[in-house]
């Protein structure tokens, strides 16, 4: 066994042995406990554009923990991995790569060649997302891993639109939709990032060479129809005004009641607008008149519909203005910004700019500006599926982890909106939709926009036998056209627990492994996935496909900064396990796209974040501190330099097995049972009932998703219970000559490291692997591997002892005050007498039995328990309790006169600084001057020192006692 603990060494192979014997596979535990109970749980499939960050990696370590606890209790165990197509990010990462390698378009290509450079980039670059997965310990089954793209998984896509579709539950329709111009595609609404700005903001804008002015409302005048007066109005978007339709104002509003009726003219285009009334108006924002934009802004949209108002679209897929827009024809939509502007100065309706706090939607993935347009989409009608959701968590069919998240439940599907799943993109799922037209003069050829002229199909053959009945011509007369949409990301990712299964077909797998037991993610995607799982679940298959959720907290830096790449705070989990110098995270921030002045602001973050670079931690390690930092309900502030202690307790763990191992000899065989045998010491007991809380509030923890709980009780046990009591108690036994007691004892400590060990592994796999395997087997039929062996159970461990626990703590205590009066008078290699001053014979017993263990643990000479006797003259002397003192001899071991100066030459300096201290807080200026938070750290400086010049004083009178 190596002398010290290495994270490269211990993680080098286990994994490989681990999937090679199949110990992922819920086929490993059928065959060996037949009918368990089953936990089944499916991965948050990740972007295969994707690389790990923290945020991975937290979700990676907490399902990775309740998987292996599952699969130690008995339970036949599948955790099933996955990956999704990711539409949009793996288009625009292959669009990128061809146009920096070779200078062209996915246009250049064509959809069928483009295509193949996308699973060209796949099969080369898309499972390093499981390399990474693998290097986290994930216990997944790697046999049933699905690629949303598989063939399986798009048979279902297929099946599952068609049947909603036939169920008229899937609908064509014209609405506004997030539209991305750089991509050419509608976007879903977690596509969309939100930067709040508090003013005029100048932004990048691809495809402009300079910045484009945002955060600002612009007002300008409508001239009335056929009179002097001008109605003003105001917008943060002054180039869709060549898109208004009408004028709002409140019907209740005095102001304009004589303008009821009457109409404002277009300056730019030959458009009447009429001045409408409606009560959305507010009377006392601005000018109380409200420009009207139908086809270009949500609110208008809906006031549009009400007033049967036209709907006029001014911009093309490209940001283009349409001929709509008169003069401006042609123009980028942020050029004609300027030029609506300048025009509006020049026909004198300009009124003013001001100021104005907004939200910029951008694209996450191009930053492009999002543009409000109106499209032919399809839709998810969602009313009663979303209601189906709503009750299932009322009545408690489906549970939230924690219960906080239902009322963002409720709330998201109560306003939910139907669900646009359309995207403009080649990549992905094409949707299995198809328009007809039909070769006969009497039936009109189809609309786009109309859902009588769109069928669905299994095939083109199935849909045109669809068409034929429909229309009632013969198929030969019935021309298909598929549509070249795909199909959103969430659509596939909300088919997931069950079309890995196979599904439509009734497979044995969807038999044996739907409905899944949990879901575990993130929170952020709440609604966009968890959500969707559970309407499609329930109206595809008719059962949820699954009745827990635990939604864990995100990840943010030691700041509770969120992550982002221009803060230089993002951290990839395998620079955290292997290690990184302050170069190489500079390094890595060359290699993404920040401009000059971000790269410099995130290099200088990170130089104060990590000065020296991240140590090599390990997988055990970075997990452990993610899931001990796991809190329900509130965001994890990760300190990464704080994952090195969890790597420290790795070593503290290889010590102390290394040390037992030596302790147990080679020749060592544990007794068949873990059983009292009723010779153990009160040590033994006292560790065993250490270990059985540690058992209990472990099990508890897990089956409450209280992971903090769980990881500090076995943190306590295995570095406070058994490294720095129990081993060093065991020290004189075990090398001692009373072998009968050496035996018990040797028992006991391999009950710990076995239990302990067990207890650890779903946190820390690999370490408690390399350990275990080192351990000898109780039976020749326990578990090849720690992963599945039984993780320990409350019922096999009541060994709790509350009164011996009490008496220990005691002990423990008598231990630590010796040492603190040792460390005082720097006694590192001298042992003293201890004479321990008990007002009580009671007090005196309890301690008796632990005199000599109290000796060993402190380094004293001897210890002696006075009851109602005065210790000798020439101690030093700490109060335990109203009961105890602690005195140690010092007399004859310490030069006193010399302590004494030592003593007084602290406390001048101290009263020294106390003196200036107080000099400045009693200045007439002090309260005005001196900042609120700066006067109570001066407060509480000032008491610490009183405090400690009182304990100075009291050790020179203590001292001068001696002389």
């Amino acid at each position: 066994m190596p002398d010290s603990y290495s994270p490269r060494y211990v993680e080098a192979a286990w994994y490989d042995w681990w999937v090679e014997s199949g110990f992922f596979k819920p086929e490993y535990v059928a065959a060996k406990n037949g009918e368990a109970e089953k936990f089944v749980m499916v991965i948050p499939p990740p972007n295969v554009t994707g690389t790990l960050h923290l945020g991975h990696a937290l979700t990676n370590a907490v399902e990775d923990t309740i998987t292996r606890w599952h699969r130690m209790n008995g339970e036949v165990t599948l955790w099933n991995p996955g990956c999704d197509h990711a539409g949009i990010a793996t288009q625009v990462v292959v669009e990128k790569k061809l146009f920096r390698e070779r200078g062209i378009t996915r246009h250049d290509l064509g959809r069928e060649n483009f295509l193949k450079e996308v699973w060209k980039w796949k099969e080369e670059k898309g499972d390093k997302i499981y390399h990474q997965l693998r290097r986290l310990g994930g216990s997944m089954d790697w046999d049933r891993a699905c690629f949303t793209m598989d063939p399986k998984l798009c048979r279902a896509v297929v099946e599952a639109f068609v049947r909603l579709h036939e169920r008229k539950l899937i609908y064509r329709s014209v609405r506004l939709v997030n539209w991305c111009c750089t991509l050419n595609s509608a976007i879903s609404d977690i596509e969309v990032d939100k930067k709040e700005i508090d003013g005029r903001t100048f932004l990048p804008v691809p495809g402009y060479k300079d910045k484009v002015e945002f955060g600002v409302l612009v007002s300008f005048a409508y001239p009335v129809e056929e009179s002097d007066e001008r109605l003003i109005v105001a917008t943060t978007r002054v180039e869709t005004m060549l898109g208004d339709t009408a004028v709002a104002i409140h019907p209740e509003d005095e102001r304009y009641k004589h303008l009821h009726g009457k109409f404002v003219k277009h300056p730019f285009v030959d458009r009447r607008l009429p001045i409408i009334c409606d009560d959305f108006v507010d009377m006392n924002f601005g000018t109380g008149a409200v420009k009207i934009t139908p086809a270009h802004d949500h609110n208008d949209h809906d006031v549009g519909k009400k007033h049967d108002l036209p709907f006029i679209t001014i911009m093309d897929d490209k940001g283009n203005l349409t001929e709509n827009c008169g003069e401006f024809a042609g123009m980028k939509r942020f050029h004609a910004r300027k030029a609506v502007l300048e025009a509006l100065r020049k026909k004198e309706l300009y009124v003013d700019t001001i100021d104005n706090p907004m939200v910029v939607p951008m694209c996450s993935r191009t930053k492009d500006i999002i543009e409000p347009l109106l499209k032919p989409q399809w839709y998810v009608n969602m009313k009663d599926m979303s209601a189906k959701a709503i009750e299932d968590v009322c009545e408690g069919r489906l549970t939230l982890i924690p219960e906080m998240h239902k009322k963002t439940w409720y709330r998201w599907l109560e306003d939910a909106r139907d669900w646009c799943i359309s995207r403009q993109l080649w990549w992905g799922h094409q949707i299995p939709a198809y328009f007809v037209t039909v070769d006969d003069p009497l039936i009109p050829e189809g609309l786009d926009t109309d859902d009588h002229y769109w069928v669905s199909g299994r095939t083109e053959m199935e849909a045109k036998q669809k068409a034929s009945e429909r229309f009632n011509v013969s198929p030969d007369k019935i021309s298909l056209k598929q549509d070249e949409d795909v199909l959103d990301t969430w659509f596939s990712s909300s088919l997931f627990p069950f079309s890995i299964f196979g599904w439509p077909d009734q497979t044995p797998d969807l038999e044996a492994y739907y409905p899944g037991t949990l879901l575990e993610t993130g929170h952020d995607i709440l609604f966009f996935w968890v959500a969707r799982m559970v309407v499609m679940g329930n109206t595809l298959i008719g059962k949820l496909p699954f009745t827990e959720v635990y939604l864990h907290a995100m990840v943010r830096d030691a700041h509770g900064r969120k992550m982002s790449k221009s803060l230089g705070n993002v951290v990839d989990p395998l620079d955290v396990i292997c290690g990184i110098s302050l170069e190489g995270l500079h390094q890595r921030l060359l290699e993404t796209n920040l401009d000059e002045k971000e790269l410099v602001k995130a290099k200088n973050g990170q130089k104060a974040d990590y000065p020296h670079g991240i140590p090599e931690c390990g997988t055990d390690a970075l997990r452990f501190a993610l899931v001990a930092y796991t809190s329900q309900g509130r965001d994890i502030n990760l300190d990464v330099l704080r994952v090195q202690g969890y790597r420290f307790f790795c070593n503290k763990l290889w010590n102390v097995t290394k040390f037992a191992l030596s302790g147990l000899g080679e020749k060592f065989t544990p007794n068949p049972t873990h059983e009292l045998c009723d010779n153990e010491s009160l040590m033994d007991k006292w560790i065993l009932s250490r270990l059985s809380e540690a058992v209990a509030v472990a099990t508890n923890g897990f089956e409450k998703y209280d992971f903090q709980s769980a990881t500090t009780a076995i943190y306590n046990f295995w570095l406070y219970d058994l490294c720095d009591w129990y081993v060093e108690s065991l020290k004189p036994v075990l090398y001692g000559s009373d072998e009968e007691t050496k035996s018990v004892s040797q028992n006991t400590l391999y009950t710990c490291l076995d239990a302990g060990l067990r207890l650890l592994h779903p946190f820390m796999p690999f370490v408690t692997e390399e350990l275990y395997q080192r351990l000898a087997r109780r039976n020749c039929d326990d578990a090849p591997s720690i992963c599945v062996s039984p993780y320990p159970l409350i019922e096999e461990f009541q060994f709790q002892n509350a009164d011996l626990e009490a008496d220990v703590s005691f002990m423990q205590n008598v231990v630590k005050s010796i040492r603190s009066i040792r460390a005082d008078y720097n006694l590192t290699k001298m042992k003293a007498d201890v004479f321990l001053k008990c007002t009580d014979e009671e007090t005196g017993n309890v301690l008796r039995p632990y005199v000599d263990l109290i000796a060993h643990l402190s380094s004293s000479q001897t210890i002696n328990i006075l009851v109602n006797q005065q210790p000798p003259i020439g101690c030093a002397m700490l109060t335990l309790s109203v009961k105890c003192e602690t005195h140690l001899m010092l007399k004859g071991l310490i030069d006193i006169n010399k302590e004494i100066s030592k003593l007084k030459g602290k406390q001048e300096k101290l009263n020294s600084q106390l003196r200036k201290l107080h000099e400045n807080m009693v200045k007439s200026d002090y309260e005005i001057k001196v900042p609120e938070e700066v006067r109570k750290q001066n407060s509480e400086k000032a008491s610490e020192m009183e405090v400690e010049i009182e304990k100075l004083t009291k050790g020179v009178e203590m001292l001068l006692t001696m002389q």
